[in-house]
Order: C-alpha cells, then structure tokens, then sequence
C-alpha cells in the first residue's frame, strides 16, 4: 500500500486546544508552548484566535501572542471572523489566516451566531483585507461528517461551501470531523471526491476523537492520499458549543504511528512527550493522549535503552 513518504502535522493545540480551557492561561505559559512546540520541530500552526473576547476569553490576548511568537520559518495562522479581526491578525504578524463555516445550520448559529449564508457573504470581507497583503486564507468546514444536532450532512452542502472558499481565493481548504462522528469509510468516501472537484487545493484532515474513531480516520486519509493533517499536543481541544466535545488526536501520538511506519513528519517525538507531560501538570489534568504515558519505542538496533 502505498503512503505519502511526508506529512505535514499542523499544530493546533494553541489555537483549537487552548479555546476549550476555560481558566485563562497566562499569556507567557501560552509563548512558552508555542516556543517548545517550535523548537521539537512543528512547522505550521494555529497560534491562537481572534474570537470576540466576549464569547472565547482565553484569547483577549491574541495580539500579544501572535506578536511575540518565535518565527523560525514556522508558519502561524490566526483564526478570525470578520474584517476586524483579519486586519489584526495581519498586523500583529500573522502569516496565514483562518476562516471557518459549519456545514449545518445550526452549528453554524451556535459556533458564530449567523446562518450559513450569512457567514459565507461575511467572508468578502475578510479576503479584501487579505488581497493588498498577498495573505493566504484557509477556509475551515466544520462538521463535515456529521452534526450532533441536525445528525448526517449532506456531502454538497461541505462541498458548496468549500467551493465559496475557492471561488474567493483561498489555497487550502480543511475538512473538519468536529464533533467525532466520522468513520474510516466516510473519510474514504469524501477525500476522493473533494481531490476531484478541487484538484489544485490543498487539503487538510481535521479530526476529534469524540468517539474513539480519529487515528483509524488518520489512517484512512493517508490511505486516500492526504498528507496534512490537524493535530493538537496531548489530545487538548473541543468545540466549544458542542456537548461532551472531546479533543484532537494528540499530537505525539500522530507522530509516533507516522515516524514508525516510515513516514517523516520533521517532529521530534521526545521532545512532544516532555512538552505534553509538562502541559498536563500546567492545566492539573490528566490528558487524553496515550504515547506520553507509554513513551516512545526504544529500538535495540539504534543502541538505545529505556
């Protein structure tokens, strides 16, 4: 069978991980993982949100993080919502912004408080203020494989709004099991269906382990050929407006299967294991990820010994 020989992880604990803590993280606990994440060799990330305030506290201080994470070549990408908050995030150093519309009705008025029309007429905005500043958008579909409120999504509707992003410019186009409902099959139903309607975007694999089910999904994209996927450090994360919303694959864990299946990711996993132990004594709770529990395999063959 054949794999992608490289995959790119794009961190989204700051971002997707962060949102579902409601203690307020300092603003320099938020840097210090951002600059370990960086350094164990992430490329690409979610570094935080530019989200009212009012609704998502623990990013009244996007700006300051975004102006003061560490480049190093690392891409970061900011969330936003509106014209304001795009201008911000491109003026406080963004390098990539992020919009997304859920696929549903009703988690979209619950997620951002507009219909799907709404939201989709809202995105000019956002790409007029990108367009003078060469900036690249990414547009995000939520609950692409079902929705806890309105149950199975019809596939046109995630691909309406996937072909809205297009037709305005975006690059990149995520496809988002938000709340866990997706299954390997759906995966590999969907990825070859989107690679043949929109054969020059770039795709990403965006998934929650609600169920249990996201690794087995992980692996099913790379079955179909997707080689970017969405992973937060030590499984942190949920849709805030989702009931018993559950994390990301943990990161670690993501590059643990890759690397031992022969599949670069550029990360290095000890590093993600110390950063995630080190996060889950930051938040006082145990972590849903698996490989910072167990550690990495030691291979005789390399000399190395637990």
């Amino acid at each position: 069978m054949d794999f992608p020989s490289q995959v790119k992880i794009r961190e989204v604990g700051p971002r997707d991980g962060f949102q579902s803590i409601s203690d307020f993280i300092p603003t320099e606990e938020k840097l210090q993982i951002i600059r370990s994440l960086v350094d164990a060799g992430v490329s690409e990330m979610e570094t935080t949100s530019f989200a009212s305030p009012k609704a998502i506290s623990q990013f009244r201080d996007a700006v300051d993080v975004l102006r003061m994470a560490p480049r190093k070549g690392v891409v970061h990408s900011a969330m936003v919502f509106n014209r304001g908050g795009a201008g911000k995030a491109i003026a406080s150093g963004a390098d990539r912004l992020v919009v997304v519309v859920s696929a549903s009705e009703t988690h979209n008025r619950k997620n951002v408080g507009r219909c799907i029309a709404e939201s989709l007429s809202g995105l000019d905005a956002i790409f007029q203020e990108a367009k003078p500043h060469l900036m690249p958008v990414t547009g995000a579909v939520a609950v692409c494989f079902g929705c806890p409120y309105e149950g199975e999504v019809p596939v046109n509707q995630v691909f309406n709004i996937a072909e809205t992003y297009v037709a305005k410019g975006a690059d990149a186009v995520i496809l988002a099991d938000t709340t866990g409902m997706g299954v390997p099959t759906s995966i590999r139903e969907m990825v070859p269906a989107f690679r043949d309607r929109f054969p020059e975007t770039e795709l990403i694999l965006h998934l929650h382990n609600n169920r249990g089910t996201a690794m087995a999904n992980l692996l099913s994209g790379l079955m179909s050929g997707v080689d970017i996927f969405d992973t937060a450090l030590g499984g942190i994360g949920g849709c805030p407006y989702v009931p018993q919303a559950s994390g990301n694959i943990p990161t670690e864990d993501a590059v643990f299967m890759l690397e031992e299946m022969g599949i670069e990711t550029g990360i290095d996993l000890e590093a993600l294991i110390s950063e995630a132990r080190l996060l889950e004594k930051r938040l006082g709770k145990i972590l849903p990820g698996q490989v910072m529990k167990s550690g990495p395999i030691f291979h005789k063959k390399a000399g190395i010994h637990p």
